[in-house]
């Protein structure tokens, strides 16, 4: 319940993030929004400043307010938010504070504040993370870093360490790795693999820290095995918990902010290329489901690591919204642009069709995302 919980508060966090790009950058635009609103209707309360008083009244349940100012609502489906920004769908084009009447620098700078809130979210998150202490990949010869950690960065895909159970961020622990009655204590990354690869082909026992849990798994190093995998099939980090001052952290935070959308935009390309090339995709999708799953083993691991999952979700939001798929806002944006290579608004009908038809393949490939997350995690 707890990892439910936090998933739906991350969600509705960078939705809300999201949302909240358009409706400033609309309104400092002088365009209006009828209703900027937390959650997903139907509603269930809302503020708005009455026209003939000037002050705020409520309003209660989903009734229809007719009112030139926004109504700032509180709606009962806790998963993000929304803006309703006038003209939006290309209607009332001669109103001066509708979006369709505001040229198309305008219009872009509006599309794309939601994709550049969530960046900025991600940036928000990860200074916060090095300003507290974040979890580091460190050199256990530094005579300045102490308390060090051996930790699991990757399991490998049908090894003996993914049929033992070993999970990535799993702490290996420096009491002893045992096989056969011999013991050993591990102080680095080198003296695990050194005993990791004495013992192939016998039974070992690894002791472990997931979260605040301590286990105990058994599992056999390979005789042989595919290159760059090693006998176990796990690659292994030093790491330690690093703090920043916070003018450090602001500029330690951008960076991995900056290093993440790089990443993120070439697995995307490299996605494509591999579809347009008839490979199928290479990358392990994972949608809803397996995004729950996720924040639910982060979560036992830390707030450190809730907040970074959290800020690398915020990054894939605004990467995925900024690319030019009908429907996003990248596909929105593309449209303006058209327009304005063409010197004319692009036909309204002929803009919802390829809009409708972006929205109806984006929920398809959520649903076939979800039905293999499912199929995964149940087998």
């Amino acid at each position: 319940m707890v990892a439910v919980f936090v998933f739906i508060i991350i969600l509705g966090l960078l939705i809300f993030v999201h949302e909240l790009g358009h409706f400033v950058t609309a309104r400092r635009n002088g365009i209006k929004a009828s209703e900027f609103g937390f959650g997903f209707p139907p509603r269930a309360v809302g503020i708005v400043k009455s026209e003939k008083t000037g002050k705020n009244r409520i309003v209660w349940g989903n009734k229809d307010i007719q009112s030139k100012n926004t109504i700032y609502s509180l709606n009962w489906i806790p998963l993000g938010g929304f803006v309703k920004i006038k003209g939006e769908d290309g209607s009332r084009v001669q109103d001066e504070d509708s979006f369709a009447h505001k040229s198309a620098w305008i219009r872009v700078k509006v599309l794309a504040a939601g994709v550049a809130m969530n960046f900025l979210f991600a940036w928000f998150l990860l200074s916060i993370v090095f300003m507290l202490g974040a979890p580091e990949v460190v050199d256990s010869s530094d005579k300045n870093v102490q308390n060090t950690k051996i930790q699991i960065s990757e399991v490998s895909v049908g090894s003996p360490a993914a049929a033992m159970g070993l999970k990535v961020g799993d702490e290996v622990l420096k009491t002893q790795v045992s096989s056969e009655g011999v013991s050993k204590k591990i102080i680095s990354v080198s003296s695990l693999q050194n005993f990791i690869n004495a013992h192939k082909g016998k039974e070992l026992t690894l002791e472990i820290k997931r979260g605040g849990e301590n286990l105990t798994l058994k599992g056999t190093p390979r005789r042989e095995f595919p290159a760059g995998q090693g006998a176990l099939g796990v690659s292994l980090v030093e790491t330690a918990i690093v703090s920043y001052p916070w003018y450090l952290s602001i500029w330690k935070g951008l960076e991995a902010t900056f290093n993440l959308i790089v990443a993120i935009f070439s697995a995307f390309f490299g996605i494509l290329a591999s579809l347009f090339s008839g490979r199928g995709v290479g990358a392990d999708l994972s949608g809803p489901v397996g995004i729950a799953v996720l924040t639910k083993e982060v979560t036992g691991l830390g707030l450190a690591y809730v907040m970074q999952f959290a800020a690398l979700l915020s990054i894939n939001l605004g990467i995925i919204n900024i690319l030019p798929i009908p429907a996003l806002d990248g596909g929105r944006i593309l449209f303006v642009v058209i327009e304005k290579i063409k010197g004319s608004p692009v036909n309204q009908k002929v803009e919802q069709i390829f809009h409708t038809i972006g929205f109806v393949l984006l929920i398809m490939l959520m649903i076939l995302v979800t039905f293999k997350d499912v199929s995964k995690f149940v087998n």
